[in-house]
């Protein structure tokens, strides 16, 4: 049951950014010293990963993505300043051979003319308890839907994790059309989970 009636999506869905203070004055009578280098957030990616959960004929399957990439720049004590560029490399889903041969051609991925599917925040609220709302455009196969993506962000070691995940409705990117588009074969619901790794991001 895998090859042909298989079907997996992606997403993505995260993160965020920051930017250092500037240096104190030396004293009261010398100039200001020049701002703090900013410093840039770094995704590690051998550290984070996206996955996800379709099903086929009722039955759960499990895949994830190899390749993806992040650019933020976000301080979680001021989160409307925030902002996240998220990709997604499609031709790098891991779903078992005969799937991940299936999925780039044209009534799946597409994966030779929508290589890559891309979330753009809009909008980042602080929840309380280290929670995030994130917002922003999912485009994927050229088809663009608002979201708003629940993140929970904890931290240590100097490294700051973002975990979260949503419900991704096929249909509405055209993933799986014509005959694949029958949801009694392969569910329009696939569950969407993420966990990326970030360096340099302010504390909490």
């Amino acid at each position: 049951m895998i090859a042909r009636r298989t079907l997996s999506s992606a997403l993505v869905g995260g993160l965020f950014a920051a930017l250092l203070g500037t240096a104190p004055l030396l004293h009261a009578a010398a100039p200001q010293a020049a701002p703090a280098a900013q410093v840039p957030q770094a995704l590690q990616a051998a550290q984070s990963e996206v996955t996800f959960v379709a099903k086929q004929l009722g039955v759960p399957l499990s895949g994830r993505f190899k390749s993806f990439s992040a650019q933020t720049r976000f301080d979680p004590k001021a989160p409307a300043s925030g902002q996240i560029a998220f990709s997604v490399d499609l031709g790098s889903v891991a779903l078992g051979a005969e799937a991940d041969a299936e999925l780039p051609k044209p009534e799946w991925f597409n994966t030779p003319k929508f290589p890559k599917a891309t979330f753009q925040s809009s909008a980042i609220k602080a929840v309380g308890g280290g929670k995030f709302e994130v917002a922003g455009k999912l485009v994927i196969k050229g088809q663009s839907r608002d979201l708003v993506v629940p993140v929970q962000l904890t931290q240590a070691q100097g490294l700051s994790t973002a975990t979260g995940g949503f419900t991704l409705r096929r249909l509405d990117f055209k993933i799986g059309e014509g005959d694949w588009s029958d949801t009694s074969i392969v569910a329009n619901d696939v569950q969407v989970k993420f966990k990326l790794v970030i360096q340099g991001m302010p504390p909490l």
